[in-house]
Protein backbone atom coordinates (compact mmCIF):
# COMPACT_ATOMS: atom_id res chain seq x y z
CA UNK A 1 0.00 0.00 0.00
CA UNK A 2 1.32 3.44 -0.93
CA UNK A 3 2.37 5.83 1.84
CA UNK A 4 1.34 9.45 1.95
CA UNK A 5 3.90 12.17 1.26
CA UNK A 6 3.65 13.26 4.91
CA UNK A 7 4.48 9.74 6.08
CA UNK A 8 7.50 9.52 3.77
CA UNK A 9 8.82 12.93 4.84
CA UNK A 10 8.52 11.79 8.46
CA UNK A 11 10.50 8.64 7.63
CA UNK A 12 13.19 10.80 6.07
CA UNK A 13 13.60 12.69 9.33
CA UNK A 14 11.34 15.67 8.72
CA UNK A 15 11.10 18.41 6.12
CA UNK A 16 14.61 19.84 6.54
CA UNK A 17 16.29 16.43 6.32
CA UNK A 18 14.12 15.41 3.35
CA UNK A 19 14.91 18.64 1.50
CA UNK A 20 18.66 18.16 2.03
CA UNK A 21 18.57 14.51 0.98
CA UNK A 22 16.55 15.11 -2.16
CA UNK A 23 18.17 18.41 -3.11
CA UNK A 24 14.93 20.43 -3.18
CA UNK A 25 13.51 23.46 -1.40
CA UNK A 26 10.70 23.64 1.12
CA UNK A 27 8.34 25.02 -1.54
CA UNK A 28 8.74 21.77 -3.50
CA UNK A 29 7.86 19.76 -0.40
CA UNK A 30 4.75 21.90 0.11
CA UNK A 31 3.58 21.16 -3.43
CA UNK A 32 4.27 17.45 -2.98
CA UNK A 33 2.15 17.43 0.17
CA UNK A 34 -0.61 19.35 -1.59
CA UNK A 35 -0.71 16.88 -4.49
CA UNK A 36 0.27 13.84 -2.39
CA UNK A 37 2.81 12.95 -5.04
CA UNK A 38 6.61 12.78 -5.23
CA UNK A 39 8.15 13.18 -8.71
CA UNK A 40 9.36 9.84 -10.01
CA UNK A 41 12.94 11.10 -10.44
CA UNK A 42 13.23 11.24 -6.62
CA UNK A 43 11.87 7.75 -5.96
CA UNK A 44 15.26 6.03 -6.09
CA UNK A 45 16.70 8.30 -3.39
CA UNK A 46 13.60 7.90 -1.21
CA UNK A 47 13.63 4.11 -1.56
CA UNK A 48 17.34 3.94 -0.72
CA UNK A 49 16.95 6.18 2.34
CA UNK A 50 13.77 4.60 3.75
CA UNK A 51 13.95 0.98 2.62
CA UNK A 52 10.41 1.22 1.28
CA UNK A 53 9.43 -0.80 -1.80
CA UNK A 54 8.51 0.87 -5.08
CA UNK A 55 4.84 0.10 -4.48
CA UNK A 56 4.92 2.33 -1.38
CA UNK A 57 5.64 5.47 -3.40
CA UNK A 58 2.67 7.83 -3.70
CA UNK A 59 1.19 7.29 -7.15
CA UNK A 60 2.90 3.96 -7.74
CA UNK A 61 0.76 1.02 -8.79
CA UNK A 62 1.38 -2.58 -9.59
CA UNK A 63 0.77 -1.72 -13.23
CA UNK A 64 3.68 0.71 -13.11
CA UNK A 65 6.11 -2.17 -12.81
CA UNK A 66 6.27 -4.29 -15.97
CA UNK A 67 6.45 -8.04 -15.71
CA UNK A 68 9.71 -9.71 -16.71
CA UNK A 69 8.10 -10.61 -20.07
CA UNK A 70 7.15 -6.95 -20.67
CA UNK A 71 10.53 -5.47 -19.77
CA UNK A 72 12.58 -4.47 -22.81
CA UNK A 73 15.74 -6.41 -23.47
CA UNK A 74 18.77 -4.24 -22.78
CA UNK A 75 21.41 -4.16 -25.52
CA UNK A 76 24.82 -5.67 -24.89
CA UNK A 77 26.75 -2.70 -23.53
CA UNK A 78 30.06 -4.54 -23.65
CA UNK A 79 30.11 -4.72 -27.46
CA UNK A 80 32.19 -1.90 -28.94
CA UNK A 81 30.01 0.14 -31.34
CA UNK A 82 31.34 1.08 -34.76
CA UNK A 83 33.58 4.14 -34.55
CA UNK A 84 33.99 4.00 -30.77
CA UNK A 85 37.48 3.81 -29.27
CA UNK A 86 36.82 5.08 -25.72
CA UNK A 87 34.16 4.77 -23.03
CA UNK A 88 32.95 5.92 -19.65
CA UNK A 89 32.01 3.01 -17.39
CA UNK A 90 29.93 3.60 -14.26
CA UNK A 91 29.94 1.52 -11.09
CA UNK A 92 26.48 0.12 -11.84
CA UNK A 93 27.73 -1.31 -15.15
CA UNK A 94 26.36 1.39 -17.46
CA UNK A 95 28.67 2.10 -20.40
CA UNK A 96 28.77 5.32 -22.44
CA UNK A 97 30.73 4.73 -25.65
CA UNK A 98 32.40 7.48 -27.64
CA UNK A 99 35.53 8.76 -29.35
CA UNK A 100 38.62 9.33 -27.27
CA UNK A 101 40.79 12.42 -27.32
CA UNK A 102 43.72 13.71 -25.29
CA UNK A 103 46.01 11.08 -23.78
CA UNK A 104 45.44 7.35 -24.01
CA UNK A 105 44.51 5.97 -20.60
CA UNK A 106 43.55 2.72 -18.94
CA UNK A 107 41.51 4.88 -16.55
CA UNK A 108 41.48 6.04 -12.95
CA UNK A 109 38.24 5.77 -10.93
CA UNK A 110 36.63 9.06 -9.92
CA UNK A 111 33.32 10.70 -9.06
CA UNK A 112 31.40 11.64 -12.20
CA UNK A 113 29.85 15.11 -11.96
CA UNK A 114 28.52 17.68 -14.40
CA UNK A 115 29.35 21.35 -14.96
CA UNK A 116 26.80 23.74 -16.48
CA UNK A 117 29.18 26.56 -17.43
CA UNK A 118 29.20 27.82 -21.02
CA UNK A 119 32.73 29.22 -20.88
CA UNK A 120 36.03 28.65 -19.13
CA UNK A 121 36.62 24.93 -19.67
CA UNK A 122 40.37 25.44 -19.25
CA UNK A 123 39.93 27.18 -15.87
CA UNK A 124 37.48 24.44 -14.87
CA UNK A 125 39.82 21.59 -15.72
CA UNK A 126 42.71 23.18 -13.80
CA UNK A 127 40.61 24.09 -10.75
CA UNK A 128 42.16 21.97 -7.93
CA UNK A 129 38.68 21.55 -6.42
CA UNK A 130 37.97 19.04 -9.22
CA UNK A 131 40.59 16.59 -7.97
CA UNK A 132 39.08 13.10 -7.83
CA UNK A 133 36.37 13.91 -10.37
CA UNK A 134 35.45 13.31 -14.01
CA UNK A 135 33.68 16.35 -15.47
CA UNK A 136 30.70 16.05 -17.79
CA UNK A 137 30.29 19.34 -19.65
CA UNK A 138 26.65 20.11 -20.38
CA UNK A 139 27.61 22.83 -22.88
CA UNK A 140 28.34 21.08 -26.20
CA UNK A 141 31.06 23.33 -27.67
CA UNK A 142 34.10 22.40 -25.61
CA UNK A 143 37.50 23.03 -27.16
CA UNK A 144 36.47 25.72 -29.64
CA UNK A 145 38.55 28.41 -27.87
CA UNK A 146 41.71 26.30 -27.62
CA UNK A 147 44.04 26.76 -24.65
CA UNK A 148 46.68 29.22 -23.50
CA UNK A 149 49.11 29.65 -20.62
CA UNK A 150 47.28 32.64 -19.11
CA UNK A 151 44.04 30.83 -18.28
CA UNK A 152 45.49 28.14 -16.00
CA UNK A 153 44.20 28.07 -12.42
CA UNK A 154 46.99 25.67 -11.43
CA UNK A 155 50.10 24.25 -13.02
CA UNK A 156 48.36 21.03 -14.06
CA UNK A 157 44.90 19.59 -14.67
CA UNK A 158 43.18 18.49 -11.48
CA UNK A 159 40.25 16.58 -13.01
CA UNK A 160 40.69 12.90 -13.89
CA UNK A 161 38.97 13.20 -17.26
CA UNK A 162 36.18 14.89 -19.17
CA UNK A 163 33.10 13.88 -21.12
CA UNK A 164 31.71 16.00 -23.96
CA UNK A 165 28.97 15.75 -26.55
CA UNK A 166 30.63 17.02 -29.73
CA UNK A 167 34.03 16.22 -31.17
CA UNK A 168 36.83 18.66 -30.40
CA UNK A 169 37.25 21.14 -33.27
CA UNK A 170 40.11 23.42 -34.27
CA UNK A 171 40.19 26.50 -32.01
CA UNK A 172 38.74 29.79 -33.17
CA UNK A 173 40.16 32.32 -30.71
CA UNK A 174 43.03 34.78 -31.09
CA UNK A 175 44.40 33.93 -27.62
CA UNK A 176 44.77 30.22 -28.35
CA UNK A 177 48.32 28.83 -28.44
CA UNK A 178 47.50 25.10 -28.31
CA UNK A 179 44.51 22.92 -29.13
CA UNK A 180 42.58 21.32 -26.29
CA UNK A 181 43.48 17.93 -27.76
CA UNK A 182 47.24 18.63 -27.66
CA UNK A 183 47.08 20.25 -24.23
CA UNK A 184 45.24 17.27 -22.72
CA UNK A 185 47.69 14.87 -24.35
CA UNK A 186 50.63 16.78 -22.88
CA UNK A 187 48.94 16.75 -19.46
CA UNK A 188 48.22 13.01 -19.62
CA UNK A 189 44.45 13.43 -19.34
CA UNK A 190 41.86 11.51 -21.38
CA UNK A 191 38.48 12.64 -22.63
CA UNK A 192 35.62 10.98 -24.45
CA UNK A 193 33.42 12.74 -27.05
CA UNK A 194 30.21 11.69 -28.78
CA UNK A 195 28.46 10.89 -25.49
CA UNK A 196 24.80 11.74 -24.87
CA UNK A 197 25.71 14.19 -22.13
CA UNK A 198 22.06 15.09 -21.58
CA UNK A 199 21.23 11.50 -20.65
CA UNK A 200 24.32 11.25 -18.45
CA UNK A 201 23.52 14.55 -16.72
CA UNK A 202 19.95 13.47 -16.00
CA UNK A 203 21.31 10.23 -14.58
CA UNK A 204 23.63 12.18 -12.24
CA UNK A 205 20.87 14.64 -11.33
CA UNK A 206 18.38 11.95 -10.41
CA UNK A 207 20.69 9.41 -8.78
CA UNK A 208 23.54 11.52 -7.47
CA UNK A 209 27.15 11.49 -8.72
CA UNK A 210 28.25 7.91 -9.47
CA UNK A 211 31.73 6.49 -9.46
CA UNK A 212 33.10 5.93 -12.94
CA UNK A 213 36.18 5.45 -15.06
CA UNK A 214 37.23 6.67 -18.53
CA UNK A 215 39.06 4.14 -20.68
CA UNK A 216 40.84 5.23 -23.88
CA UNK A 217 43.25 2.35 -24.53
CA UNK A 218 46.05 2.67 -27.06
CA UNK A 219 45.46 -0.91 -28.18
CA UNK A 220 41.70 -0.58 -28.50
CA UNK A 221 40.94 -3.45 -26.10
CA UNK A 222 38.30 -3.09 -23.38
CA UNK A 223 37.60 -5.23 -20.32
CA UNK A 224 34.25 -3.79 -19.28
CA UNK A 225 33.84 -6.20 -16.36
CA UNK A 226 37.20 -5.16 -14.91
CA UNK A 227 36.47 -1.45 -15.45
CA UNK A 228 33.09 -1.82 -13.74
CA UNK A 229 34.75 -3.57 -10.80
CA UNK A 230 37.33 -0.77 -10.48
CA UNK A 231 34.63 1.89 -10.50
CA UNK A 232 32.55 -0.05 -7.99
CA UNK A 233 35.50 -0.57 -5.65
CA UNK A 234 36.44 3.11 -5.56
CA UNK A 235 35.41 4.41 -2.10
CA UNK A 236 34.10 7.81 -3.21
CA UNK A 237 34.89 11.30 -1.92
CA UNK A 238 33.28 10.96 1.52
CA UNK A 239 36.04 10.61 4.08
CA UNK A 240 38.72 11.51 1.52
CA UNK A 241 41.26 14.26 2.19
CA UNK A 242 42.51 15.56 -1.18
CA UNK A 243 43.74 19.00 -0.07
CA UNK A 244 47.22 17.66 0.70
CA UNK A 245 47.49 16.34 -2.87
CA UNK A 246 46.85 19.71 -4.52
CA UNK A 247 48.33 22.11 -1.97
CA UNK A 248 51.73 23.77 -2.31
CA UNK A 249 54.55 22.12 -0.37
CA UNK A 250 56.27 25.30 0.82
CA UNK A 251 55.35 28.94 1.36
CA UNK A 252 55.64 31.57 -1.37
CA UNK A 253 54.54 35.15 -2.05
CA UNK A 254 52.08 36.34 -4.68
CA UNK A 255 51.75 39.86 -6.13
CA UNK A 256 50.15 39.31 -9.57
CA UNK A 257 46.81 41.11 -10.03
CA UNK A 258 43.78 40.35 -12.23
CA UNK A 259 43.90 40.16 -16.01
CA UNK A 260 42.66 43.41 -17.58
CA UNK A 261 42.20 44.16 -21.26
CA UNK A 262 44.41 45.03 -23.08
CA UNK A 263 47.46 44.90 -20.81
CA UNK A 264 46.93 41.50 -19.15
CA UNK A 265 47.86 40.89 -15.51
CA UNK A 266 49.57 43.52 -13.38
CA UNK A 267 51.68 43.66 -10.21
CA UNK A 268 50.68 44.85 -6.75
CA UNK A 269 53.55 47.16 -5.80
CA UNK A 270 51.91 49.17 -3.00
CA UNK A 271 49.89 46.79 -0.80
CA UNK A 272 47.95 48.12 2.17
CA UNK A 273 47.41 44.78 3.90
CA UNK A 274 49.27 41.50 4.36
CA UNK A 275 47.18 38.34 3.93
CA UNK A 276 48.26 34.75 4.57
CA UNK A 277 46.35 32.43 2.25
CA UNK A 278 46.08 28.80 3.35
CA UNK A 279 46.28 26.71 0.18
CA UNK A 280 43.82 23.82 0.25
CA UNK A 281 43.78 23.95 -3.57
CA UNK A 282 43.77 27.68 -4.26
CA UNK A 283 43.02 28.96 -7.75
CA UNK A 284 45.39 31.56 -9.15
CA UNK A 285 42.60 34.02 -9.86
CA UNK A 286 41.65 34.02 -6.18
CA UNK A 287 45.18 35.11 -5.32
CA UNK A 288 45.01 37.71 -8.11
CA UNK A 289 41.79 39.12 -6.65
CA UNK A 290 43.38 39.43 -3.22
CA UNK A 291 46.37 41.23 -4.73
CA UNK A 292 44.12 43.51 -6.78
CA UNK A 293 42.24 44.42 -3.59
CA UNK A 294 45.47 45.82 -2.15
CA UNK A 295 46.97 42.78 -0.45
CA UNK A 296 50.44 41.37 -0.22
CA UNK A 297 49.75 37.63 -0.27
CA UNK A 298 51.81 34.92 1.42
CA UNK A 299 50.64 31.42 0.52
CA UNK A 300 51.20 28.55 2.98
CA UNK A 301 50.51 24.79 2.66
CA UNK A 302 47.25 23.19 3.76
CA UNK A 303 49.01 21.55 6.71
CA UNK A 304 50.30 24.84 8.14
CA UNK A 305 49.69 25.20 11.87
CA UNK A 306 48.38 28.32 13.55
CA UNK A 307 51.95 29.11 14.56
CA UNK A 308 53.14 28.72 10.95
CA UNK A 309 50.43 31.13 9.80
CA UNK A 310 50.71 33.74 12.52
CA UNK A 311 54.52 34.00 12.42
CA UNK A 312 54.06 35.96 9.17
CA UNK A 313 52.22 38.61 11.23
CA UNK A 314 49.27 38.86 8.81
CA UNK A 315 46.54 41.48 8.88
CA UNK A 316 44.14 38.76 7.77
CA UNK A 317 44.00 35.05 6.93
CA UNK A 318 42.30 33.61 3.86
CA UNK A 319 41.07 29.99 3.65
CA UNK A 320 41.01 28.80 0.04
CA UNK A 321 38.88 26.46 -2.01
CA UNK A 322 39.87 22.82 -2.42
CA UNK A 323 38.70 19.25 -3.09
CA UNK A 324 37.54 16.35 -0.96
CA UNK A 325 35.58 15.89 2.24
CA UNK A 326 35.91 18.89 4.61
CA UNK A 327 35.57 16.61 7.64
CA UNK A 328 38.65 14.67 6.50
CA UNK A 329 40.71 17.81 5.83
CA UNK A 330 39.44 19.23 9.10
CA UNK A 331 41.34 16.58 11.05
CA UNK A 332 44.42 18.81 10.79
CA UNK A 333 42.97 22.10 9.49
CA UNK A 334 40.42 22.83 12.23
CA UNK A 335 43.01 23.23 15.00
CA UNK A 336 45.00 25.68 12.86
CA UNK A 337 41.89 27.74 12.08
CA UNK A 338 40.84 27.77 15.73
CA UNK A 339 44.30 29.07 16.63
CA UNK A 340 43.92 31.91 14.12
CA UNK A 341 40.45 32.73 15.46
CA UNK A 342 41.81 32.83 19.01
CA UNK A 343 44.42 35.39 17.92
CA UNK A 344 41.70 37.81 16.80
CA UNK A 345 43.04 37.96 13.24
CA UNK A 346 40.29 38.61 10.63
CA UNK A 347 39.48 35.55 8.58
CA UNK A 348 37.77 35.02 5.20
CA UNK A 349 37.04 31.62 3.64
CA UNK A 350 35.53 30.35 0.40
CA UNK A 351 34.35 26.94 -0.79
CA UNK A 352 36.28 24.30 1.22
CA UNK A 353 37.59 27.16 3.37
CA UNK A 354 33.97 28.08 4.16
CA UNK A 355 33.23 24.52 5.25
CA UNK A 356 36.41 24.32 7.34
CA UNK A 357 35.58 27.61 9.09
CA UNK A 358 32.15 26.21 9.97
CA UNK A 359 33.78 23.09 11.42
CA UNK A 360 36.24 25.21 13.41
CA UNK A 361 33.33 27.23 14.83
CA UNK A 362 31.54 24.05 15.96
CA UNK A 363 29.33 23.28 12.97
CA UNK A 364 29.03 20.20 10.80
CA UNK A 365 29.10 19.42 7.07
CA UNK A 366 27.36 16.84 4.89
CA UNK A 367 27.53 15.58 1.30
CA UNK A 368 24.97 17.05 -1.04
CA UNK A 369 22.78 14.68 -3.01
CA UNK A 370 23.54 16.91 -6.00
CA UNK A 371 26.58 19.15 -6.02
CA UNK A 372 26.68 22.70 -7.37
CA UNK A 373 29.02 23.11 -10.34
CA UNK A 374 28.78 25.89 -12.89
CA UNK A 375 28.75 29.64 -13.37
CA UNK A 376 25.00 30.25 -13.11
CA UNK A 377 24.15 29.49 -9.48
CA UNK A 378 21.72 31.98 -7.83
CA UNK A 379 22.50 32.94 -4.22
CA UNK A 380 20.57 35.32 -1.95
CA UNK A 381 22.27 37.71 0.45
CA UNK A 382 19.92 37.60 3.46
CA UNK A 383 21.03 40.99 4.79
CA UNK A 384 20.28 42.95 1.61
CA UNK A 385 17.89 40.68 -0.28
CA UNK A 386 20.22 40.98 -3.27
CA UNK A 387 20.55 37.96 -5.56
CA UNK A 388 23.99 37.16 -6.95
CA UNK A 389 24.67 34.83 -9.87
CA UNK A 390 27.70 32.92 -8.71
CA UNK A 391 30.34 30.45 -9.82
CA UNK A 392 30.38 27.26 -7.75
CA UNK A 393 32.10 23.91 -7.49
CA UNK A 394 31.30 21.86 -4.41
CA UNK A 395 29.74 18.57 -3.40
CA UNK A 396 29.60 19.16 0.36
CA UNK A 397 27.72 21.81 2.35
CA UNK A 398 27.48 23.31 5.83
CA UNK A 399 24.62 22.04 8.00
CA UNK A 400 22.91 25.24 9.15
CA UNK A 401 21.15 23.46 12.02
CA UNK A 402 24.53 22.58 13.52
CA UNK A 403 25.85 26.16 13.72
CA UNK A 404 26.28 27.42 17.29
CA UNK A 405 25.00 30.67 18.77
CA UNK A 406 26.98 33.63 17.54
CA UNK A 407 27.35 32.22 14.02
CA UNK A 408 24.64 33.38 11.65
CA UNK A 409 23.70 32.48 8.09
CA UNK A 410 24.40 35.23 5.54
CA UNK A 411 23.67 33.61 2.16
CA UNK A 412 21.47 30.76 0.88
CA UNK A 413 21.18 28.90 -2.42
CA UNK A 414 18.05 29.65 -4.42
CA UNK A 415 18.39 26.24 -6.11
CA UNK A 416 18.00 24.00 -3.08
CA UNK A 417 18.08 26.22 0.01
CA UNK A 418 21.48 24.94 1.16
CA UNK A 419 23.89 27.17 3.02
CA UNK A 420 26.05 29.57 1.01
CA UNK A 421 27.55 31.84 3.66
CA UNK A 422 28.15 32.39 7.38
CA UNK A 423 29.56 35.11 9.63
CA UNK A 424 30.85 35.20 13.20
CA UNK A 425 31.14 38.90 14.15
CA UNK A 426 32.74 38.23 17.53
CA UNK A 427 35.59 36.39 15.81
CA UNK A 428 35.83 38.82 12.85
CA UNK A 429 35.31 35.86 10.51
CA UNK A 430 33.06 35.27 7.51
CA UNK A 431 32.91 32.89 4.56
CA UNK A 432 30.95 31.93 1.46
CA UNK A 433 30.40 28.61 -0.25
CA UNK A 434 30.78 29.96 -3.78
CA UNK A 435 33.72 31.39 -5.78
CA UNK A 436 33.74 35.21 -5.72
CA UNK A 437 36.76 35.36 -8.05
CA UNK A 438 34.43 33.90 -10.72
CA UNK A 439 36.96 32.40 -13.11
CA UNK A 440 34.99 31.44 -15.07
CA UNK A 441 31.75 33.15 -14.18
CA UNK A 442 29.98 36.44 -13.47
CA UNK A 443 31.67 39.07 -11.30
CA UNK A 444 28.68 39.73 -9.02
CA UNK A 445 30.62 38.71 -5.90
CA UNK A 446 33.96 40.49 -6.36
CA UNK A 447 32.89 42.90 -3.60
CA UNK A 448 33.69 40.23 -1.00
CA UNK A 449 37.43 40.74 -1.41
CA UNK A 450 36.97 44.42 -0.62
CA UNK A 451 34.75 43.51 2.33
CA UNK A 452 37.68 41.45 3.62
CA UNK A 453 40.07 44.40 3.34
CA UNK A 454 37.50 46.58 5.11
CA UNK A 455 37.37 44.09 8.02
CA UNK A 456 41.18 44.15 8.17
CA UNK A 457 40.93 47.94 8.39
CA UNK A 458 38.63 47.72 11.40
CA UNK A 459 35.12 47.44 9.94
CA UNK A 460 32.66 44.95 11.39
CA UNK A 461 31.81 41.65 9.73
Amino acid sequence: MANTVDQIIDRLGGADAAARLLGVGTEALRKWRQNNAIPTRHWAAVIQATGLPLSAMPGATAAASPTPQERPTMPDQTAVPDGANACLVLADGAVFWGRGFGAHSAGTPAEVCFNTGMTGYQETLTDPSYAGQIITFTFPHIGNAGTNAADLEAASIAARGLVVQQDITEPSNWRSTQTLQDWLRAQGVAGVAGVDTRALTIRIRDGGPPSGIICYPAGGRFDIAALTAQAKAWPGLEGMDLAKQVSCTQSYTWDETEWVWPTGTGTQSAPTHHVVAVDYGAKRNILRCLAAAGCKVTVVPATATAEDILRHKPDGVFLSNGPGDPAATGVYAVAAIQGVLASGTPLFGICLGHQLLALALGGKTYKLARGHRGANQPVKDLATGRVEITSQNHGFAVDEASLPDGVHVTHVSLFDGSNEGIACPSQRAFSVQYHPEASPGPADSHYLFHRFTAVMSGAGV
